[in-house]
């Protein structure tokens, strides 16, 4: 068995960018609806991106998580790429979180386990 995750916009093409420099991910090309992204290091998830007609109009019901040593440098460089901060940052049960949304609105967040905060 083989896990991947797909993630609903509007532009596949033009979100693939955003995703693969946020994750370190190489991107495919456009083999419509879909763009996919696979880790380099083989360690992660595929990441498909597919075109669908609808707009997001709720909150995502599952989201990625990127975990990080520290919190603003991660978010300069994401919001460098396109992402928008949310909320946050703020402590979720002892975990420093900001949640952010992708060019398109998807959500994840931006998190620090605990004990892992850069000084």
């Amino acid at each position: 068995m083989e896990l991947v995750f797909v993630l609903d916009c509007a532009d596949p093409d033009a979100l693939a960018d955003f995703w693969a420099a946020a994750l370190g991910y190489e991107r495919g090309g456009y083999d419509p609806p879909y763009v996919g992204l696979t880790d380099p290091r083989g360690r992660g998830p595929r990441l498909l991106l597919q075109r669908v007609p609808e707009p997001k109009t709720v909150k995502n019901r599952m989201h990625p998580d990127l975990r990080v040593a520290d919190m603003d440098a991660e978010l300069a460089r994401v919001t460098a790429l396109g992402a928008t901060v949310v909320r946050g940052p703020f402590v979720d049960d002892g975990w420093p979180t900001t949640v952010c949304a992708d060019p398109e609105g998807n959500e994840f967040c931006v998190i620090v386990p605990p004990g892992k905060e850069q000084a």
